[in-house]
């Protein structure tokens, strides 16, 4: 047996689920995880089906026959892809290695299934507190107002030579004009504090502090032209009081920054993760 996870959109109408159940179990398949929403203000369908079928039936390739027929007849928007398959993924990372660190040892653990296939900063790999993996290459790709087409250029040629499938800005200091953000639609995940865009600029956490705030927090989104307005995957906040100090908000804004990001990353791996326009449907674990 083989695992396959199936995601859909499409416009809601009755005998969607049926298709597709009757499509698994016509072709041999188990279902072991089932998830669907019905998005009553767009209209929109969407759903994410794991499933195992035996290999000696076909593997995937008879119920990918079938499913090209219901997408036509649905107008879906569907991908199919194994289980346990690892997206190859791009990190780009400045001075503020926190978020790296995290996703670097949640991988290690094998709790990130991904293949990492580099990564990159605007600083020399010294500036960074967290030792890369031997197996993973640094690319210092510096930049200046002048020179920021010709280091996005090198970006996209790092994206298109390693064939990564997602890139993570781990904290990644520099804004993406829109070419590179259009390019890259669908398939680059950030990172921001939660401010925005009330506390705009350098030390947002101490201006959170002289402003008195009773609570911090970060959000991951896919990236978009609209500068941190993207589609949001994850986000989490956290209590704070007039006891703590400027280094206790950065401090514990690290922590949900880190935490956030490989929640939003976890997802996408995993394919629970669906997008409608600037609207998210997220199936949890």
């Amino acid at each position: 047996m083989t695992t396959h996870i199936l995601t859909l959109t499409c416009r809601n109408r009755p005998g969607i689920v049926a298709a597709v159940a009757t499509a698994l179990a016509e072709t041999g398949g188990d279902i072991t995880e089932a998830r669907q929403f019905d998005d009553t203000l767009t209209g929109t369908f969407f759903m994410r089906v794991a499933f195992r079928l035996p290999q000696e039936v076909g593997g995937d390739g008879a119920f990918r026959a079938k499913m090209d027929g219901i997408g036509t007849a649905f107008g879906m928007n569907w991908t199919l892809s194994p289980q346990d398959y690892r997206q190859k993924v791009l990190i780009l990372v400045s001075k503020f290695d926190h978020c790296l660190a995290d996703l670097l040892y949640r991988q290690r653990i094998g709790e990130m299934p991904m293949d990492l296939v580099a990564v990159a900063g605007n600083h020399p790999a010294s500036a960074l507190s967290v030792r890369l993996p031997e197996d993973v290459p640094y690319h210092h790709l510096p930049i200046t107002k002048e020179t920021k087409p010709q280091q996005e250029a090198e970006i996209r040629a790092l994206v298109e030579e390693t064939g990564a499938e997602l890139v993570v800005l781990a904290r990644y200091m520099q804004i993406l004009s829109d070419e590179m953000s259009a390019w890259l639609s669908g398939r680059c995940i950030n990172i921001h504090h939660s401010f925005l865009p009330g506390f705009k600029g350098a030390k947002p956490y101490h201006q959170a502090h002289a402003r008195g705030v009773k609570m911090i927090g970060a959000t991951a989104h896919y990236v978009t032209e609209d500068l941190d307005e993207g589609p949001i995957i994850s986000q989490d906040v956290e209590h704070v009081t007039h006891a703590d100090t400027p280094d206790d908000l950065v401090a514990k804004g690290r922590d949900i920054e880190r935490r956030v990001l490989a929640r939003a990353v976890a997802l996408h791996l995993d394919r629970r993760v669906l997008v409608n326009g600037s609207r998210t449907v997220v199936f949890g674990k």
